[in-house]
């Protein structure tokens, strides 16, 4: 690595792989006058290595993302890689570093980049890692005093591709970003704006093209509400998703296969019609849906703010489920004001749609750090719910990891709660001299 300017190491982790592969679009399209190398470092261990045999490079800069359930454990597996390679600049992206920059950086990161990345990232490379007046980030100057600098520009999506053709890196294709419905406990439209930003047919359609030629046989789309593909409000466009799912199946050929509606997206029950099916029957492999219900209770649904009642729910696993779909529904349990009464009628509905033949995705609510529920206390699950949910996980109605997430609720909520320390400050670490023009 010695002689290139900058050094950009991905800690690369399975939970994150497309955030990163994004940045890696976005750049792998970008003209600089700044040498760099891309190093994946894959583990703490591969991490440091990374960074000692950066140390010819002018700069090297560490690149992170996580989600907030996330953050403890990486601020302590951070702490560990200073001490074993210190020099480098740890940068840290994602919702949570969007939501808390200044909780970020003092839990060790050296910047955080607020919003969305692509754009900050290319105009740091072209810097060669100096974050002096890039829009979009958070950190603290030599002399600790905090500078921010905004949210990053959010372009239209289809400006970056959604994966990098360089390195390979094949992942389901974002077809929206954004989301109209701004649910209270979500950090979607909190970092990417309450409303939708769709790519083009076309543009889904290259990258399709492109896996083919690839070898690829899977299609798969990143989208916080599948049917809303096209749509500018909350009515669903099925002319458009038409359009996408066709346009898909022919891009990837008779030995390839379409995915819409199941992971990693879901649909929102109140978009579930007979006409919807029949084009996911039509077009697509999928033999399973994901419905987002998050609770059964109509007071909890409306302080969500869901924009749905519990019989969309109860109507869209009937009509999948009648279409030859297996459903799998989301519920969040805990969450915010949720009494008994309300904890009752997810249990009761969880078992219904269990009896029709649903498997139920268990959730318990954590306060994620910039959604408006951010400062709710966490999941309190009582030990009755407890008990009826694990019945129904014996059973094989019910899957999820709400034990784990009943322990990140208790960590957000305690992250939360503590006052940052009189006094508390990081610098960003010195950085050597490099003349190289500003772009």
């Amino acid at each position: 690595m010695s002689g290139v300017d900058l050094v950009l190491i991905l800690r690369y982790r399975k939970a994150v792989t497309y955030g990163h592969h994004v940045l890696l679009a976005a750049l792998e399209e970008h003209r600089t006058t700044t040498s760099y190398e891309v190093v994946f470092a894959e583990s703490a261990a591969a991490t440091v290595e990374a960074i000692r045999a950066s140390q010819g490079a002018a700069r090297t800069l560490v690149l992170w993302s996580f989600y907030s359930p996330d953050a403890a454990a990486l601020a302590d597996e951070l702490t560990t890689i200073r001490e074993q390679a210190p020099g480098a600049v740890h940068v840290a992206g994602g919702v949570h570093a969007t939501a808390e920059p200044v909780r970020t950086l003092d839990a060790g990161w050296d910047i955080a980049a607020v919003g969305e990345g692509e754009s900050t990232l290319l105009t740091l490379v072209d810097q060669a890692g100096d974050p002096r007046g890039i829009q979009g980030l958070v950190y603290r100057d030599a002399t600790g005093n905090l500078i921010r600098t905004g949210k990053a520009h959010r372009e239209p999506l289809g400006t970056y591709r959604a994966f990098p053709l360089t390195y390979k890196r094949m992942n389901p294709i974002e077809i929206t970003r954004g989301c109209v419905y701004a649910c209270r406990f979500c950090q979607t439209p909190f970092m990417f704006s309450a409303r939708f930003r769709h790519r083009s047919v076309e543009n889904v359609r290259w990258h399709v093209d492109r896996m083919r030629e690839l070898g690829k046989r899977d299609v798969r789309f990143i989208t916080p509400t599948s049917l809303s593909y096209g749509a500018d409000d909350e009515e669903p466009n099925l002319e458009a998703v038409e359009e996408l799912l066709a346009s898909c199946k022919e891009g990837i050929g008779p030995g390839g296969r379409v995915f819409f509606g199941s992971f990693p997206s879901e649909i929102r029950p109140e978009h579930m019609s007979v006409g919807a099916l029949a084009l996911v029957k039509k077009y697509c492999a999928n033999d399973n849906l994901i419905v987002g219900a998050q609770s059964g209770s109509e007071r909890v649904l409306e302080a969500a703010k869901r924009g749905h009642d519990v019989e969309s729910v109860r109507r869209a696993v009937r009509l999948g489920i009648a279409a030859g779909f297996r459903i799998n529904v989301d519920m969040i349990f805990g969450m915010p004001g949720e009494d008994p009464a309300d904890a009752e009628a997810s249990l009761r509905l969880a078992t219904e749609l269990a009896g029709l033949g649903a498997r139920i995705h268990s959730h318990v609510f954590m306060p994620l750090p910039g959604t408006p529920w951010r400062d709710a206390a966490p999941g309190d699950v009582d030990p009755e719910t407890i008990k009826a949910v694990s019945r129904l996980a014996q059973q094989g109605a019910l899957y999820g990891h709400w034990e784990k997430q009943r322990q990140h609720a208790q960590q957000l909520a305690a992250a939360a709660a503590e006052s940052p320390r009189p006094g508390k400050s990081r610098t960003l670490l010195p950085m050597k001299t490099v003349t190289k023009p500003v772009g």
